[in-house]
């Protein structure tokens, strides 16, 4: 049996925090597992991606407690911070680093305010040397990929593509109005709710009701900021702010939703917009980085949504007005979302992407 040694961030298994890249490192450890690879977990303390000076210790410790030629999986968001750490180790241990985002692109994916630590943000620079130093790199769409080949001058046979997978879940029935909105992302200004409070508040004259899914915690001075334009538009009682949901209460809420709506400035994939499909849910999101990847298309050709400039709330209201007024509409983006849902791949093929990955890197 081959052991890989998988460093995670030390909330993977929190709910109070869901997240993608969580969700996407938890199926990825159980895939290996039920592969045949011995997964060795090592969560880290810490507030990555920037962590105190104890936390990178405390990294470093675990680094250096495991074999020479180990496989190590890291969770970019934890490798990209310490170049000063990863560096050193790399010609003695087989670095493989999951980069679910570029933490060095302040334009797309920088942390936001408010996500701790009190260390240094990471930068190009920092990212740039973990990078060139892995044995191999994992993203998790093309447009990562591209964007990694393009930022850091990576070789390309170390660059590797594993789209995150989906749960099978069965159609969710829909409403004849359509009115049923549903938003599944971390309140903060990366992912545009208030973009979408203004875009919501361009077509308060028709019937809707909008639950927004979402940690609450990142970013505590911008989801007050919110509150106050979602109130100031008169909106507290359509466009609601409910917190973080997993499981059986997530699913719930899909089950209840006509349109999922995802107004972020920049994703690198968008594991939201294959959940919502893998039910049928149609998807009205920006045209940003890889969010038209994970939309896809039908068989036929078709978009199983809508998706518009970012930052626009115009573009967005005009959107949503559409979909809210013309029952053709409707019907022809759920015919085609309920056909893209049959093209979606699961966890399984994830897994075998990531471990063929590992299985590659010279010993």
């Amino acid at each position: 049996m081959r052991d890989v040694h998988v460093v995670l961030p030390n909330d993977i298994d929190d709910p109070a925090t869901p997240s993608g890249g969580n969700a996407y490192d938890r199926q990825v450890c159980r895939g290996l597992a039920a592969s045949g690879w011995r997964v060795r977990e090592h969560a880290v303390h810490g507030a990555w991606p920037r962590p105190s000076v104890a936390e990178r210790a405390e990294l470093a410790r675990v680094l250096a407690g495991l074999p020479d030629n180990s496989v190590v999986l890291l969770d970019g968001l934890v490798a990209s911070a310490v170049p000063d750490v990863l560096v050193p180790v790399a010609r003695r241990l087989r670095l493989v680093v999951l980069v679910h985002m570029l933490l060095g692109d302040t334009g797309q994916a920088q942390p936001e305010p408010g996500f701790g630590g009190g260390g240094h943000a990471p930068s190009y620079a920092a990212e740039g040397e973990v990078l060139g130093a892995a044995s191999a790199v994992v993203t998790t769409s093309a447009w990562t990929k591209a964007r990694l080949l393009k930022e850091y001058a990576l070789p390309a046979d170390r660059v590797h593509v594993a789209t995150p997978g989906v749960n099978p879940a069965p159609p969710a029935p829909g409403s004849d109005a359509g009115s049923e909105l549903l938003c599944v992302a971390a309140v903060t200004p990366h992912k545009g709710h208030d973009v979408l409070a203004e875009a919501l508040a361009k077509v308060a004259d028709l019937t809707w009701s909008c639950v927004c899914v979402g940690a609450l915690s990142r970013d505590p001075c911008f989801v007050d900021r919110l509150r106050r334009q979602i109130g100031v538009y008169g909106l507290a009682d359509r466009m609601r702010l409910v917190g973080p949901r997993t499981g059986d209460e997530l699913d719930a809420t899909y089950v209840a939703a006509d349109l999922l709506v995802l107004a972020s400035r920049g994703e690198t994939y968008g594991m939201v917009v294959t959940e919502a499909l893998a039910r049928g849910i149609p998807v009205l999101a920006t045209a940003a980085n890889g969010l038209p990847e994970a939309l896809g298309r039908a068989p036929d050709g078709s978009l199983p949504g809508i998706l518009v400039e970012p930052d626009n709330p115009a573009a967005l209201a005009g959107a949503l007005r559409r979909w809210l007024r013309e029952p053709d509409l409707r019907r022809q983006l759920r015919r085609s979302a309920r056909a893209r849902r049959t093209t979606l791949t699961g966890w399984a093929v994830t897994s075998e992407l990531v471990s063929g990955t590992l299985m590659g890197i010279p010993a």
